[in-house]
C-alpha cells in the first residue's frame, strides 16, 4: 500500500508502530443493524475464518475480563470461567460496554483495551494454530492482520480453550 492509499492510523496501529510490531491495515465492509455494527459477510475480501472478535465479560472474582475468539465461534462460559480464575462469567451488558472498555460494540480491540485497562485477556487457542489473525483496530470497519503471538505479547494475553464453533 503506498502512502497515498494508506488509511489514517488508529490508536491501536500507533501503539503497534511504537512497539515495532508488524501488522497489515484492513477495511472490512459493515452495516448498522438494530443499532449495532455488523460485518457484511457477503462482501468480505478476506477469509472470515481468520477474523476474531473481542468480547468483554465480567467474572465473579476478576471483574472485567476479555476474550478474543474466532468470529464463527461462541464463548463457552464454563471453559472461560475456569481459564480466567472465575466460577462464573457473563457478557457485560451492551449499555455498559463503552463505559467499561472505552470502545463501542463492533470496535472493541484487545490492544486498545489493554492500553487503558488492566483487564486479563484470553485468546482462544485456535489463534495459535491460525498464526495470523484479523482483529479490530479500534474503529468500526477498521481491522488489522497480526501474528497471534505478537498479539499475545503486546496484551500480556494467555492462549486457552475458551470457545467452540457455532452450531
Amino acid at each position: 500500500m503506498n502512502k497515498k492509499d494508506q488509511l489514517n492510523k488508529t490508536l491501536v496501529e500507533k501503539i503497534l508502530d511504537k512497539e515495532k510490531i508488524p501488522y497489515q491495515q484492513l477495511e472490512l465492509p459493515w452495516e448498522e443493524k438494530h443499532d449495532v455494527a455488523q460485518l457484511q459477510y457477503d462482501k468480505l475480501s478476506v477469509d472470515p475464518n481468520k477474523i476474531y472478535k473481542t468480547l468483554a465479560l465480567t467474572g465473579n472474582v476478576t471483574g472485567p475480563v476479555i476474550a478474543v475468539i474466532p468470529l464463527n465461534h461462541t464463548v463457552v462460559y464454563k471453559l472461560f470461567a475456569k481459564a480466567s480464575g472465575n466460577k462464573k462469567v457473563g457478557l457485560i451488558p451492551l449499555k455498559d460496554l463503552q463505559k467499561t472498555t472505552g470502545y463501542e460494540h463492533g470496535a472493541n480491540t484487545p490492544i486498545g483495551i489493554h492500553a487503558t485497562h488492566p483487564f486479563p485477556i484470553f485468546i482462544d487457542q485456535q489463534a495459535a494454530i491460525d498464526e495470523t489473525i484479523i482483529i479490530s483496530a479500534g474503529k468500526i470497519g477498521r481491522s488489522i492482520a497480526i501474528k497471534s503471538t505478537d498479539l499475545a505479547q503486546i496484551v500480556a494475553g494467555t492462549f486457552a480453550q475458551i470457545s467452540e464453533e457455532k452450531k
